[in-house]
């Protein structure tokens, strides 16, 4: 009825409803003015009718079906003879905007629909709501946003982002105090971030993750504001340290084989080939086959006949029939495991070490002249993993040097009991790896208790020890020391910055990665 659509569209109270047609997909209503004139942009009304002519305007859905009014608008003749405007078409507040094919309702819509799915999804939402657009008419609404005013910013977060990793990056700039993004531009220059920050000198803390291109525009563009490093980066840093100093070591992480010293099983001994291996199975196939195929050629069987009656391919019996005895037969299959024997008290001697990785073990014996492949030192080691043949004595299997890393990086209070008393004998095994635990824990101490006071002492210790990893890590504090200090002291942190890099890839991969930077910054500065 005329009061429910007067309900659902209050515009339509300015209408003249004529007809309403309602098809499988759509309602249609054939509207006009009531009003006998209309207003000149000039402010002179004007009942003068110079001309009419009919617009469709998409609405809103109702009931998933799609809304088309077609109005009939006048032309009218501007009274004004000063007025530059001849003519002029009536407009309807609400309802119409000048060269606009969809009512400003629908407009909305289909914007924020374009901020939150971009083009191909966008489109198939609308669909889905019984409204017809193209993904190229959302993205055009998308770009035509005006940008959110910036404002005052005390605190400024930034942080690069990769359009393409390794190759192409660009920078978000987040205001710390509203988690908002200001501003997105291509590439991760200093001078680019200089310049923004120029015109901005309200800043008076600069979060940053210690690139040395941001730290240089910050100092150049805010010499006034203080800035910090991240304590996120700090501590990922710190770990890579860690899992280098942890992988210069990796020989000592097994646990010694139990047995007394000096005893083939004792630490320090060299292992045994405790019995020669059983032979494969294939081996003893082949001499089989062998036999029953020579057993049948000599009762002057054809080749064909035999392998029908042996059930082999007639290249396998060629083979077996060609060769003059077993062993020849046979040569090719043990001549990879024969390749690999000079170099099996290496390798027994890598894998009690801990050395479990056949690639790893494949590039050591390579290097001491082994001429064979991988696939060879592969066999070999299987019968290690499954105890067959001459495999080496050997304990459990040592902690990888990720696991050991994670033990020494958690707090002591968050291990399992298991780790725990893993990690205490290594330490008590190990001297060094005992010593880098600690300077890790006291740099904990001091990041969670904010402790920025002590990180000269900290750094003084790292360099003098002789762990050369972290002492590398040490000396690289001291190139913006006193932002690292902030980092390990102030509240501030790039927790922000860096939920903010997570949205904008999750957009950017929502667009294949293929938008350009105009509407990537569109969405990440627009949408909620």
């Amino acid at each position: 009825s005329r009061d429910v659509l007067l309900e659902l569209f209050p515009y339509l109270s300015a209408l003249l409803i004529e007809e309403v047609e309602r098809g499988p997909d759509e309602v249609v209503l054939r509207t006009r003015v009531q009003a006998p004139g209309a207003v000149c942009r000039c402010g002179q009304s004007s009942v003068r009718v110079h001309g009419r002519y009919i617009r469709r305007l998409r609405d809103v859905a109702v009931g998933g079906l799609g809304v088309v009014i077609e109005l009939c608008v006048r032309r009218f003749r501007c009274e004004n003879s000063a007025c530059t405007a001849v003519t002029f078409a009536e407009q309807v507040a609400g309802l119409t905007a000048p060269d606009s094919r969809y009512t400003p309702l629908l407009h909305g819509l289909l914007t924020q629909i374009g901020l939150a799915l971009a083009g191909r999804a966008g489109a198939r939402l609308a669909a889905a709501v019984g409204i017809t657009v193209g993904k190229d008419t959302l993205l055009r609404l998308v770009r035509a946003l005006p940008e959110p005013e910036i404002g005052e910013v005390e605190v400024l977060g930034v942080d690069d982002f990769a359009f393409r990793r390794g190759r192409h990056y660009g920078t978000i700039l987040i205001d710390m105090a509203t988690h908002r993004p200001l501003h997105l531009y291509n590439g991760r220059e200093g001078v680019d971030l200089a310049a923004w920050l120029r015109a901005h000198p309200e800043v008076k803390v600069i979060c940053q993750d210690r690139s040395s291109g941001y730290g240089e525009g910050a100092r150049i563009g805010a010499p006034q504001a203080e800035q910090v490093a991240d304590r996120y980066h700090l501590w990922a840093n710190l770990g890579q340290a860690v899992e280098k100093t942890v992988n210069a070591h990796r020989a000592r992480l097994a646990e010694p084989p139990p047995g007394p010293a000096g005893t083939p099983d004792g630490p320090g001994a060299e292992p045994l080939v405790v019995r020669p291996p059983r032979e494969l199975k294939i081996v003893t196939r082949l001499r089989e086959q062998h036999a029953a195929a020579h057993e049948l050629w000599e009762q002057g069987m054809s080749k064909a006949a035999i392998g029908r009656e042996l059930g082999l391919h007639q290249a396998t019996v060629r083979k077996l029939v060609g060769a003059r005895s077993a062993d020849d037969v046979v040569a090719k299959s043990l001549q990879r495991a024969r390749i690999v024997d000079p170099y099996v008290g290496y390798l027994h001697r890598r894998w009690n070490e801990g050395v479990r990785n056949a690639a790893q073990l494949y590039r050591e014996i390579q290097e001491l002249g082994y001429p064979g492949g991988e696939l060879a030192v592969q066999r070999h080691l299987r019968r290690y993993r499954t105890g067959r043949g001459h495999a080496p004595v050997a304990g459990p299997k040592p902690p990888s040097v990720r696991e050991v890393t994670s033990w020494i990086m958690t707090h002591p209070e968050h291990l399992r009991d298991e780790d725990a008393d893993r990690l205490h004998r290594l330490r008590e095994r190990d001297p060094e790896l005992d010593r880098l635990t600690l300077h890790v824990r006291r740099f904990a101490a001091m990041m969670t208790g904010r402790h920025g006071d002590r990180l000269e002492d900290w750094i003084a210790d790292a360099e003098q020890d002789t762990l050369a990893p972290l002492a590398s890590f040490a000396r690289n504090l001291r190139r913006d020391f006193d932002a690292v200090r902030n980092g390990l002291s102030l509240p501030h942190s790039s927790g922000a910055v860096e939920g903010n890099i997570n949205r904008l890839k999750m957009l950017k991969r929502q667009m294949f990665g293929r938008a350009g930077l105009d509407l990537l910054r569109k969405r990440v500065l627009l949408a909620g």
